[in-house]
């Protein structure tokens, strides 16, 4: 009885062995595939769309730009960044991206036109369009950004595959130059 309690305490250490050995670099297709989802769908939106950014007022220096301009800046971005997100592809270049978009955003639509406490601000972190601003699922993607631009994409990945690629060949080049080095101060 004793061993079947102990092999049932052990289960926790084993299986997070595993994890760690087999799916931990996996985690981050996760949030790969939502922000994908989430910023494909919007670039749609605004692809099959009318232009409503005139309506805005952008920090700067985007207020420099034409609304058009604007406009078909993040809709090409909410377009091909989801496909690289899929695909684990410069997966911290866009999700810089995404990030400066999505802080844009924030300031020009989502956060509250008028505030005179945090009581205030706060109401804004809700996913309403009851005033107040509407912050909450734009801070949501920063953070989900955020963790992607620290840890990479995974090991399902485009860039995995092409950092293991450039492994190998930095190592293969190495091992070629040693015996090269080898062979020449045999010869001299």
């Amino acid at each position: 009885m004793s061993s079947k309690i102990n092999n049932l305490c052990a289960c926790p250490g084993k299986l997070s062995r595993w994890i760690d050995s087999n799916a931990q670099g996996m985690a981050p297709l996760f949030p790969r595939l939502l922000l994908a989802y989430e910023f494909g769908e919007a670039g749609l939106e605004k692809f099959n769309g009318e232009n409503w950014f005139a309506d805005l007022s952008f920090p700067f220096p985007l207020n420099l730009l034409p609304a058009d301009v604007s406009w078909t800046l993040a809709t090409g971005l909410e377009i091909i960044a989801p496909v690289a997100l899929v695909l684990g592809f410069a997966t911290r270049f866009f999700s810089v991206a995404l990030m400066l978009l999505t802080v844009v955003a924030i300031a020009a639509v989502h956060w509250p036109a008028e505030w005179h406490s945090l009581a205030e601000l706060w109401k804004g972190y809700a996913i309403t369009d009851q005033g107040y601003g509407n912050y909450k699922l734009p801070l949501m993607y920063l953070l989900m950004l955020s963790s992607l631009l620290l840890s990479g994409s995974g090991k399902l990945s485009v860039d995995f595959r092409l950092k293991s690629l450039s492994i190998a060949d930095k190592t293969i080049h190495n091992q070629r130059q040693a015996s090269e080095g080898g062979i020449c101060t045999k010869n001299t």
